[in-house]
């Protein structure tokens, strides 16, 4: 998290789509840089932005690239017809030369100190894994560690070249056309203790990774970044109820600490519904809990968190919240907007 500060409080800039590229079948690349020429602010593997569209829609990308070059940021985007909108329409707009809004970078996923390390990819899953790759993978006396990515096809896999002329030879491509799935079992077992495994990717790929961990390794050892609460792409059709959402939920009383408002958020709407009411530019995007992108801070209230976000630490304070998904467990909430 980036100390006190909630996602849309985090200060804005343009950036300038320097370059856009073809990175893979159905992958398009953009590299963004300042328009003066600026040095961009720093970051670190597993870093994302959160990305204004053309059309208002605020999308979240990771950053691909090297974080030691503060002359540009890479995102890589996997176009997806059948999500909701974000990647169809920048892989349709011509945007080379363009300007886009951005917030961060900010980071829900940094590698962590271990051992020894295993990364799981799944097709665009690659994104925020190659960054700790190549980190382990060029500094001197790095604890060990293993790439294992999949992807449909060789040519759809985003970034296979770089990440096979890592030095180590630790790099296993499994394109699915010619060599299957990628073998979890063989990766995750006999994993030796202080190992951390890092997974990013469809949703079939990062369950079936949580059940494995779960029977084989420790609590703690797996770290996850999901694109989507419920479905196997990076943009998923948007869904109702998150699946971590609690069944059943009473109705409660929201204040809005900017302008004073009370209203009422019955059970059957989410909180975010409800202040988009009286606050239509409220910013949002996933609507599932694991962008970010809406969360505000508490200013009373006992929060219940149904978001992939927060720390359990986070959520034990309760300070912040991402509305999309959370409600109150008491029966007024007061919220800074």
């Amino acid at each position: 998290m980036n100390g006190t500060l909630s996602a849309h409080e985090l200060p804005a800039r343009e950036l300038l789509v320097r370059e856009t590229r073809q990175e893979a079948d159905g992958v398009l690349g953009l590299v963004l840089a300042d328009p003066a020429g600026a040095h961009l602010d720093p970051w670190e593997p597993g870093a994302h932005l959160e990305v204004m569209l053309p059309s208002g829609r605020i999308r979240h990308y990771s950053l691909s690239g090297d974080p030691a070059d503060r002359t540009h940021y890479r995102l890589g985007i996997l176009r997806e017809p059948s999500g909701r909108g974000g990647s169809e329409e920048l892989h349709t707009t011509p945007l080379a030369g363009q300007r886009l809004r951005v917030r961060g970078p900010r980071n829900h996923f940094p590698l962590v100190a271990a051992e020894r390390y295993v990364f799981l990819a799944g097709g665009i899953g690659i994104t925020p894994l190659l960054p700790m790759v190549r980190q382990l993978a060029t500094a001197s006396g790095s604890p060990p560690w293993s790439l294992l990515y999949g992807g449909r096809t060789l040519a759809s896999m985003a970034y296979r070249d770089e990440a096979a002329r890592l030095p180590g030879e630790q790099v296993t491509l499994v394109p699915q056309d010619t060599d299957g799935h990628p073998d979890l079992d063989k990766a995750l077992a006999n994993l030796a203790p202080g190992t951390a495994v890092y997974a990013c990717g469809p949703g079939a790929l990062l369950q079936a990774v949580e059940e494995r961990c779960a029977r084989l390794l420790p609590p703690g050892a797996l770290h996850l970044e999901r694109f989507s609460g419920t479905a196997a792409t990076p943009e998923a059709p948007e869904a109702s109820r998150p699946p971590n959402a609690p069944e059943s939920d009473g109705a409660f009383d929201v204040r809005l600490g900017r302008s004073g408002r009370t209203l009422r958020v019955p059970s059957d709407r989410t909180l975010l519904d409800v202040v988009r009411d009286a606050e239509p530019d409220v910013a949002f995007s996933c609507e599932e809990g694991w962008c970010g992108t809406c969360e505000t801070k508490v200013l009373e209230g006992v929060p219940e968190h149904n978001d992939t976000v927060l720390t359990d630490a986070e959520r034990e304070a309760g300070t912040t919240m991402m509305i999309c998904v959370g409600r109150s467990k008491q029966s007024l909430l007061a919220l800074d907007l």
